[in-house]
């Protein structure tokens, strides 16, 4: 009997494959941790060969906690992190290390092309902003600073195109991708326009072919067959990127209610259903992504700060190193603890904190790839604790940046990512949003996304909406309410924090110069 859907969820530091039964019920995972190298002061990459065999081991394991696993499988879907460069050659083989979302080698670029023109009639396409991130802009930095990198290269993947390659033997990318980096978001295909405005006019044969997973699959190939352990043949589906994924798993699809979603993990994702072309919101900074969800059109709005979770760790890093220079080792579950107790003693009104601790910038609501992290009216009675409140602070105010750049807050925000489980978090969170705050009770909504859309393809719902009711719905916890008093004090500190954050982008540029030259 084949009673199983299995979603992978390849992210930056862990991949996991869940398992599932077909009502959404998560029976069993297998998870292994993820690392990434850097390279010089901006690059960040990974080895795609040790990405996929971790992957097929993830696979393994799973087999070895469910009886007859093979079996039972109806299909296996697959996401990832988004954005960064996969190549490989016509063998198939890596040409060298996949690029990440992280690496920052491209801003300069990104800078020219902005500058050049053209680049609002490629935003009016792809309804994305121009990004360091982006295959795009990693693609046009190898053409103009080191094309010896593109030597040998026949296909451009992301890191799930990259997974789907390796289980099916299938050169593909999904709309989502597709369209926020070289489409049209209306058409869900390849713009030309956009091609041309990128100057990626002769490395067009890098793009695969664009593949809906909502609606196509392929079988798995002898080879990964072998490698996992699974049958050959079992129906493998192209998810869409992980953000949407994690979108499906978290709620935020729910047409006619005003509800968003945000991710809080080592970024920060914040989200809006659009359920139409004409619902899309294209501001006039040419930011945030469009991404199309596996529902005919509709579509995630998408502003994203580069780090968050992030932010949290280098304030927790910092506490342990001064602990430790005086002797005293606690673990990061410890000093998690006592972060509760500096929020508790904090200050009502601590500095201002812009959590742009990523060495590649900001991308989100506005692109700077030389942003920086930074606090603002300390004073001498400024004590760590204030600076712990003010990083969480932070976090909330970079969300009602991202959330502003959409258009008008969301009356409720269905929150997932790490972070959800902080309560202090959600309730700072729903203060500085004026939102209801609602969790769900499904730890793995990526992977969750990710077998959803199988589901639907193979035929299992007759349309998302009625897999969501089984999947989603009854997942959801009870709303937190906003906290009036911390709203009133968001909205009276929103003003400076953006003000401050528009007014050092200058000196973010001076410092980033002063760095390369001593380099």
């Amino acid at each position: 009997m084949r009673d199983i859907l299995i979603g992978i969820d390849a992210g930056t530091s862990v991949i996991k494959s869940v398992a599932f039964d077909l009502k959404g019920r998560q029976i069993a995972a297998a998870a292994v941790p993820n690392s990434y190298e850097t390279v010089g002061r901006t690059g960040a990459v990974q080895d795609m060969t040790r990405t996929w065999a971790d992957t097929a081991r993830t696979l393994s394991e799973l087999s070895g906690k469910i009886e007859n696993l093979g079996a039972r499988v109806v299909a296996i879907a697959v996401t990832g992190q988004g954005d960064g460069t996969w190549l490989i050659d016509k063998a198939g083989d890596p040409v060298g290390k996949g690029w990440l979302w992280l690496d920052a080698r491209a801003g300069d670029t990104v800078l020219r092309l902005r500058d050049e023109g053209g680049d609002a009639e490629r935003f009016s396409h792809t309804g994305s902003g121009l990004a360091a991130c982006q295959q795009g802009s990693q693609l046009r930095w190898m053409l103009d600073a080191a094309p010896e990198m593109l030597e040998g290269a026949a296909t451009g993947f992301h890191c799930k195109d990259w997974l789907y390659f390796k289980l099916t033997g299938i050169r593909a990318t999904d709309p989502s991708e597709a369209c926020f980096t070289f489409g049209d978001f209306r058409t869900r295909a390849y713009s030309e326009t956009v091609i041309d405005v990128l100057g990626l006019r002769g490395q067009k044969y890098l793009l695969p072919d664009i593949v809906d997973g909502a609606v196509t699959h392929h079988g798995l190939s002898e080879s990964a067959a072998a490698l996992t352990g699974l049958v050959a043949g079992t129906p493998i589906v192209l998810g869409y990127v992980d953000v949407v994924c994690t979108s499906l798993g978290a709620g935020l699809y729910d047409p006619g209610s005003d509800t968003g979603c945000s991710i809080i993990g080592s970024t920060g994702m914040h989200m809006r259903l659009a359920t139409s072309p004409e619902d899309v919101r294209l501001n006039d900074d040419l930011t945030g992504y469009t991404m199309c969800m596996p529902i005919p059109g509709v579509y995630a709005q998408m502003q994203s700060n580069m780090a968050a979770t992030l932010n949290i760790d280098w304030i927790l890093s910092v506490a342990g190193g001064l602990l430790k220079s005086m002797g005293v080792e606690k673990t990061k579950a410890e000093l998690l603890a006592q972060m509760e107790v500096w929020l508790a003693e904090a200050n009502d009104r601590p500095p201002i904190f812009h959590p742009y601790i990523s060495e590649a910038g900001e991308r989100g609501p506005f692109v700077d790839a030389s942003a920086r992290a930074s606090f603002i009216g300390l004073t001498v009675s400024s004590g760590f604790p204030d600076m712990v409140r003010a990083v969480f602070d932070g976090l909330a105010l970079a969300a009602r940046d991202c959330y502003l750049a959409m258009g008008p807050l969301p009356q409720r925000v269905r929150l997932t990512g790490g972070a959800a489980r902080s309560a202090a978090l959600r309730r700072i969170l729903g203060g500085a949003l004026g939102a209801s705050i609602q969790t769900s009770e499904r730890e793995e909504a990526g992977a969750a996304g990710a077998a959803m859309i199988a589901a639907v393809s193979l035929g299992l719902y007759g349309s998302m909406a009625e897999c969501i009711q089984e999947w989603v719905t009854p997942c959801q916890r009870p709303a937190e309410p906003a906290d009036e008093k911390l709203s009133r004090h968001f909205d009276a500190v929103f003003p400076a924090y953006r003000q401050s954050r528009e007014v050092l982008r200058p000196v973010w540029e001076t410092m980033t110069k002063q760095q390369d030259k001593v380099q």
